[in-house]
C-alpha cells in the first residue's frame, strides 16, 4: 500500500489535481491524503474548502497558513511548519504538488528534505513573474515530473532533469473541461443567480513583481469595465500581494446591474459559464489554457502571462484604461474557433494512474543527480 499526499492551496491548483485524487482513491493499492491550506480556508475568497468536502475524499487535513500581515516568505515558512508535522504523522511515500504557488514550494521542500518522493505537476512552464522562479525551484526539488506537453519536458531536461523522471500527461483540468457531467448553462445561471442573456468573464490577478503599481492597474482596469456596455461575471483574484486593491475596486461594482461579483465559483460551474461566455478578460491562465479549447475570445492584460503558451487569437493589451477600452470595443467582432492547444486530450488522470502504477517510478533515486542533456 503506497501513501500519496496531495497538497492544495488554491481553487486553481485544486482543479488540476481533483481528477488525479479521484482516480487514485478508486485503486486498492493506494491510500490518498489531501492537505488543504491557503485560500481554501479564507472566507473572503469563498472558503473553497467546501468544494473539497463535496468530493468526499477519505483523508482531508486542513491547516491555516494565512495571517493578515503575511507576506509570501512568511506564508512559505508557516506552511512548511504545518506540513512537516502532518507528514511526520502519516509518513507518505510521495507528495504531489502543482504549479508555482508558495504552498507548492513548501510541499517540495518538506518532501525533499524528509527523503520523500516529490511529484510536480506542470513543471517546465514559463510565465515571466515571480511564479516562474517558484515553479523552477520546485522542479529542482522534485524527483518526478508530470508535464503538460513536450515543450515543458524539453525545458526540464535543459535544467538537468533526467528524462526517465518526466511523464507527459497533459493538463489535468482538461479532463473536467470535456466531462459529460458539467452542468447545463441554465443550471449554472440559476445556481449563481446570473440574470444575463449574454456576459463576459472577468479574472484579474495581482502581479507580485509589480505590487507597487497594482492599485493603479486595478483602478484603470475597473474604470474600463465601468465605461463598457457588456455584462460581466466577476471572480475575485487569488490572495497574492496586491489583491486587496482589486477586491476593493470590485466592491463598488456590486451595485451596478451589469455586474455579478463572486469570491469564487465551483470549477465545473465556472467551466460551463466560460464555455457560454462572449469572452474572458483579465490575466488568468484560464485565458491561456481553458478558453482556447472552447473557442472563447480572450483579452489578456499586462505581463502576468507574457511567456505562457501564446494562442494566435489572444488580444494582448497593457494596463492602460484607454487601451483596454479599445480592446473591448473590438472584441465582439473577434471570432475564433475551438483550438486544441498543446495541453493534452482529456485523459490526464488515466496517464497519471498508469505512471504511478508502474513499479519503476517507485525506484527513482531519492538522491537527485544533475544530468547533462
Amino acid at each position: 500500500m503506497k501513501k500519496i499526499l496531495f497538497l492544495t492551496g488554491t481553487r486553481a491548483d485544486f482543479s488540476k489535481i481533483k481528477s488525479l485524487i479521484q482516480i487514485l482513491e478508486q485503486q486498492a493499492g493506494f491510500e490518498v491524503f489531501v492537505f488543504v491550506t491557503g485560500m481554501h480556508l479564507q472566507e473572503e475568497y469563498g472558503y473553497t474548502l467546501i468544494e473539497i468536502k463535496r468530493c468526499h475524499f477519505k483523508n482531508v487535513h486542513t491547516f491555516e497558513n494565512h495571517t493578515h500581515e503575511t507576506t509570501m516568505d512568511l506564508t512559505l515558512a508557516k506552511t512548511i511548519e504545518g506540513l512537516s508535522g502532518y507528514v511526520k504523522s502519516i509518513q507518505p511515500d510521495m507528495i504531489v504538488v502543482h504549479g508555482d504557488r508558495v504552498e507548492t514550494l513548501a510541499g517540495a521542500i518538506v518532501g525533499s528534505l524528509n527523503n520523500i518522493l516529490v511529484a510536480h505537476i506542470e513543471g517546465g512552464e514559463i510565465s515571466g513573474t515571480v511564479d516562474e522562479l517558484i515553479r523552477h525551484s520546485v522542479s529542482k526539488l522534485s524527483h518526478i515530473h508530470f508535464v503538460s506537453n513536450q515543450e515543458a519536458a524539453k525545458r526540464l531536461m535543459q535544467m538537468g532533469e533526467v528524462n526517465s523522471s518526466i511523464f507527459t500527461i497533459g493538463s489535468p483540468d482538461i479532463d473536467i473541461m470535456f466531462s459529460k457531467d458539467l452542468p447545463q448553462i441554465e443550471v449554472a445561471k440559476s445556481y449563481y443567480q446570473i440574470p444575463f442573456d449574454s456576459y463576459a468573464i472577468v479574472m484579474f490577478h495581482p502581479v507580485t513583481t509589480e505590487a507597487k503599481e497594482m492599485q493603479q492597474y486595478a483602478d484603470d482596469f475597473i474604470s474600463a469595465l465601468e465605461n463598457d456596455m457588456h455584462n460581466y461575471v466577476v471572480i475575485y483574484p487569488n490572495n497574492d500581494l496586491g489583491s486587496a486593491y482589486i477586491i476593493d475596486g470590485y466592491k463598488k461594482l456590486k451595485a451596478n446591474p451589469r455586474f455579478r461579483v463572486f469570491p469564487s465559483l465551483r470549477f465545473e460551474y465556472f467551466l460551463t459559464l466560460l464555455k457560454n461566455s462572449q469572452f474572458i478578460i483579465g490575466n488568468s491562465s484560464a485565458g491561456i489554457r481553458e478558453a482556447p479549447y472552447y473557442g472563447i475570445p480572450i483579452i489578456n492584460i499586462g505581463t502576468r502571462q507574457q511567456n505562457r503558451a501564446v494562442h494566435a487569437d489572444i488580444v494582448h493589451v497593457d494596463y492602460k484604461s484607454k487601451n483596454i477600452s479599445e480592446a473591448l470595443e473590438l472584441i465582439d467582432h473577434h471570432k475564433i474557433s475551438p483550438n486544441e492547444t498543446d495541453f493534452g486530450q482529456g485523459n490526464s488522470a488515466q496517464l497519471f494512474l498508469e505512471s504511478i502504477e508502474n513499479t519503476g517510478i517507485w525506484k527513482i533515486n531519492h538522491q537527485k543527480q544533475f544530468r547533462d542533456n
